[in-house]
């Protein structure tokens, strides 16, 4: 893996200990060093965990955009890389944050970063009044924390399944899966099809299930759905050693080796959606709603084949995890007035693009799942004529606060030792309260039955745009 910092190409193994003190090193020679391609009076250095793979078509902030700012400002931007998984990359940017007078001056920051930053961050409120009239509270309350607005919500996201339209075609469904029930069934019968037919490497289904926070994103879906609760309540009460959220995790280590590859534990996001749609050798992919836009929609030859839909549902519900990431303000900087003038510029920008693409999009793809409508301005459904079905779910990050880490990865690991066969899901259930007990010092309680938000009630950044003509994702596309 490879990415390029100015002329540079830098590369790193992924998910080591050596990658992150690499990474902290070359941050340290570029934060003190000149900016050899910037003649600017002054230079912000903007970290960016968005900018964390090597493709160069599809960066979330385009380098253009950043031009375009030093061109109307006189503002220089150095634009720097992270590593590739979420917890490398905290890692990495709260080490560089709690360097003092060598810290960035702006860095991205995850969904479910607040908690753990939220003392290296400036609040924002005071100088987004403007921009925080047209984001949507339920989005700026996930970066918010005990009043303070840690980051400016920027790219919004939620979880979403990509599919073969081609192969649904050939083996006669009408419409992608709407259940997981739906979803194993015909994730077998197309895989076992396309074997016949000289895929011997075919499945039915991928998903990211190394041990990461990607994984986290997938089984809050499983439990969620099935009624098994999000980990830790809004309330503070640990919830997940209950029957459902067991069933659960156990459903999942039945589709290994069965619709999944046995490999699929040691796949990363960008192995599975890679491996999905490059090599083509599998039916479903559970991915994020922004790769979409980035990496599939504007290609025709892929688009044809490829298209997405809302997560399927379980008994209880159907849920998409909320992702996405903020743009925060160093405590530290020296040049505060100067990066708060890039976050401005960069949301307003996203409001542009935003609104110069609507049109087009639904004169084009009006069948498709419309990933916006996250990032979308709450409406009334009489206002909008759409009813609101579908759910998004968000990780218990602000509850457990800056203990947040320590609780995903005790998740992470007891799920994963379920999908490896390593554990039982009851007994690793069970483990697994106990540790959060110990970590965030909460009471055990049951999931709360409190309605999964719809994600047509999470307005986006922009609030500038009115809904497209497609529905959301539980419309289910049309494969005509």
């Amino acid at each position: 893996m490879g990415l390029t910092i100015g002329i540079c190409k830098v590369s790193w193994p992924r998910s080591t200990k050596t990658a992150r003190i690499v990474c902290i090193l070359l941050f340290s020679l570029i934060l003190h060093g000149e900016h050899p391609l910037s003649k600017e009076s002054v230079t912000v250095t903007f970290v960016d965990p968005e900018w964390s793979h090597d493709l160069t078509e599809h960066t979330v902030v385009a380098d253009d955009r950043l031009k375009d700012f030093t061109q109307e400002t006189g503002i220089g931007v150095k634009h720097l890389p992270t590593p590739e998984t979420t917890l490398d990359q905290l890692d990495l940017v709260r080490k560089l944050l709690r360097q003092g007078s060598s810290t960035p001056d702006v860095s991205g920051v995850d969904v479910i970063w607040p908690g753990v930053l939220s003392e290296e961050l400036m609040d924002l409120k005071p100088y987004l009044a403007t921009e925080l009239s047209s984001i949507n509270a339920d989005v700026a309350a996930s970066y918010t924390v005990k009043g303070k607005l840690v980051a400016a919500p920027y790219h919004s996201d939620i979880g979403v399944l990509f599919y073969r339209r081609d192969l649904l075609r050939r083996y006669g469904y009408a419409t992608p899966p709407r259940t997981w029930d739906e979803l194993e069934q015909m994730a077998a019968r197309i895989q076992k099809g396309e074997r016949a037919r000289g895929q011997k490497d075919f499945w039915g289904f991928l998903w990211p299930g190394a041990a990461g926070e990607g994984l986290t994103c997938n089984a809050l879906e499983w439990q969620v759905s099935e009624g098994g609760g999000r980990i830790i309540e809004a309330d503070g009460n640990i919830s997940v050693n209950n029957p459902d959220a067991i069933r659960s995790w156990q459903r999942a280590a039945h589709w290994i080796g069965w619709i999944s590859p046995p490999f699929v534990t040691s796949l990363q996001e960008w192995d599975a959606i890679n491996d999905f749609y490059h090599r083509g050798t599998s039916a479903f992919y559970r991915g994020w709603a922004r790769t979409y836009l980035l990496s599939v929609r504007d290609i025709p030859s892929v688009r044809d084949t490829i298209a997405i839909t809302s997560i399927p549902a379980g008994k209880n519900a159907q849920a998409a995890t909320l992702g996405g990431f903020g743009l925060g303000l160093s405590r530290s900087s020296r040049h505060s007035a100067e990066a708060l003038h890039l976050i401005r510029f960069l949301i307003h920008r996203e409001i542009e693009i935003e609104e110069a693409r609507a049109d087009y999009e639904s004169r084009n793809w009006p069948e498709l799942y419309d990933p916006t409508a996250i990032l979308r301005a709450k409406r009334s459904s009489a206002e909008t004529g759409k009813q609101q079905v579908s759910g998004v779910v968000a990780r218990p990050s602000t509850v457990a606060g800056e203990k947040y880490e320590e609780v995903s990865r005790a998740y992470i690991q007891a799920v994963h030792s379920v999908l490896l066969g390593q554990s039982r899901a009851p007994e690793a259930a069970a483990s697994l309260e106990r540790e959060l007990v110990r970590i965030t010092g909460f009471k055990t309680g049951p999931p709360s039955r409190n309605r999964v938000p719809t994600q047509k009630s999470l307005g986006r950044v922009s609030g500038a745009r009115p809904a497209a003509a497609s529905t959301t994702a539980s419309a289910h596309d049309s494969l005509k």
